[in-house]
C-alpha cells in the first residue's frame, strides 16, 4: 500500500475538536495582485479569452478604472479548506466545498491577507467510506486598505483510507478512452465558449429558465494540474518540502520506489498514490472546479455584472482523462438592497453524464432603469 492508514478514534476527534475557534498562521501562495500574478491564475484555468484580466490598458476603460483579478484568484492567496486544521495522521481529506461571499474586486497591485480558522467538526456516515468527518473552517481577504473583499467558508471530508479501500466505491470506473466523434465534439464546445465583456447584459432582459453558455474542460491531464498548481498555487520542492514534511509528518508518504518522503498531494498527480484511497486514477483538486463554476459566470456577466456569491460542493472525482462540462441556468430574478440580483444553478457534468460539482451562483447585474434614470 502506497499511503499510511491511520484509525479515526474517538480521542483523536476530540483532539481535533478542540482546535476550532483558533485561528492558524497563513502564508500566502500570492499576496499581492501584481500583473503576472493576476495572469497567471487565469491560465491556470485556461480563461484566456477574458480581458478583464490579462489587459491592463482595457481594465481601465471599464468601471473598476483597473485590471482586476478573477474572483477565484482569491484561491490563489489561500485556498480555505478544513485541512489545515490537521489531527488524525494517516486519516485522508477530501476538499469536499466551498461558499463564497464575493465583495468587491481584487484591482491591480492590491495586497490581499487572509484569515483562516476551523469553525466546527461533524461527524457523518458516506458511501465511500463509512464513518466520516467533516471539518468546516473560514476565511477572509483583506485588502491594504483595510477593506474585506471576500469571505469563504470551506469543508473538508476526513475518511479512513482502508475503509475507502474496503468500500470500493469507485473501483468500477475506468479511465475514458474517446472516439474521434467525441473529441470533435469537445473541440467545437470549445471552440463556442462566449464572454460577454463590454456589452451588458441587462437584468430586464433575463429571463427564468434561460440557459448559460457551457465552458468545457478536459479531457484532464497532467499538464492541466502542473498549470494550476504553478499558475494557482505554487509548489514546494527540495529544501522547502523537507522541512514541510519535518514539521508535519502526515503530509508526506514513502514513495515505494525510491523510499524518499513525497507529498500527499501526489493523489493529484500519480494513479499510484491516488490508488492508496481507493481511487483509480489521479484527480484534480475542488478548487479548480470550483474556479471553472466562477468562470462560466464571468464569462456571462460581462464586465458591468458582478458574481456576488458562489456555493458549490465536490460530490465526486473528476479523474485524470475525465472531461467536465460547465452548465447553467437561470433559476431566478430578485431586487435586494438596490442590487438587481440573478440566480443560478451551475454543475459540472461529465463525460458520463455524471454531476460531479453542483453549485448556486448569485449575480449582480445592470438595470436599465439605472441607466434610464441616470440619463
Amino acid at each position: 500500500m502506497v499511503l499510511e492508514h491511520g484509525r479515526m478514534t474517538d480521542e483523536g476527534i476530540a483532539s481535533l475538536r478542540s482546535r476550532t475557534g483558533s485561528y492558524y498562521r497563513i502564508d500566502p501562495y500570492n499576496d499581492v495582485a501584481t500583473k503576472d500574478a493576476i495572469r497567471n491564475c487565469a491560465t491556470a484555468i485556461g480563461d484566456y479569452r477574458n480581458p478583464l484580466w490579462r489587459d491592463e490598458e482595457y481594465g481601465a476603460r471599464t468601471r473598476y478604472r483597473s485590471m482586476i483579478a478573477p474572483p477565484w484568484f482569491f484561491y490563489c492567496v489561500s485556498n480555505i479548506t478544513g485541512m489545515r486544521a490537521g489531527g488524525l495522521p494517516g486519516v485522508h481529506a477530501f476538499h469536499s466545498g466551498t461558499d463564497w461571499l464575493l465583495l468587491a474586486s481584487a484591482k491591480l497591485n492590491d495586497t490581499i491577507s487572509p484569515s483562516y480558522r476551523p469553525i466546527d467538526v461533524v461527524e457523518k456516515r458516506s458511501e465511500f467510506a463509512g464513518r466520516s468527518l467533516i471539518v468546516y473552517a473560514e476565511g477572509a481577504y483583506t485588502n491594504q486598505r483595510g477593506d474585506v473583499v471576500a469571505k469563504a467558508i470551506g469543508w473538508s471530508i476526513r475518511v479512513e483510507r482502508s475503509a475507502a479501500k474496503d468500500k470500493g466505491k469507485y473501483s468500477g470506473i475506468k479511465v475514458h478512452s474517446y472516439t474521434p466523434e467525441e473529441l470533435e465534439r469537445i473541440r467545437e464546445d470549445r471552440h463556442n465558449e462566449q464572454v460577454r465583456g463590454a456589452v451588458p447584459r441587462y437584468w430586464e432582459d433575463v429571463q427564468i429558465g434561460e440557459e448559460l453558455t457551457p465552458i468545457v474542460k478536459g479531457p484532464l491531464n497532467t499538464s492541466d494540474m502542473l498549470a494550476w498548481q504553478t499558475g494557482a498555487l505554487g509548489g514546494e520542492s527540495h529544501g522547502f518540502a523537507i522541512r514541510h514534511f519535518r514539521r508535519h509528518p502526515a503530509w508526506s508518504y514513502r514513495d515505494p520506489k525510491t523510499g524518499a518522503r513525497d507529498a500527499i498531494a501526489q493523489v493529484h498527480e500519480q494513479d499510484s498514490t491516488a490508488g492508496g484511497i481507493a481511487i483509480p486514477a489521479a484527480y484534480d483538486l475542488g478548487a479548480q472546479r470550483n474556479s471553472w463554476i466562477m468562470q462560466v459566470m464571468t464569462n456571462w456577466v460581462g464586465d458591468d455584472g458582478w458574481l456576488k456569491a458562489v456555493i458549490c460542493e465536490y460530490r465526486r472525482f473528476n479523474l485524470y482523462g475525465d472531461t467536465q462540462w460547465i452548465k447553467g441556468k437561470v433559476t431566478g430574478k430578485l431586487i435586494k438592497d438596490g442590487e438587481h440580483l440573478v440566480q443560478c444553478d451551475v454543475w459540472a457534468e461529465n463525460q458520463r453524464g455524471e454531476v460531479t460539482a453542483p453549485a448556486q451562483a448569485m449575480a449582480v447585474l445592470p438595470s436599465r432603469r439605472r441607466v434610464s434614470s441616470a440619463s
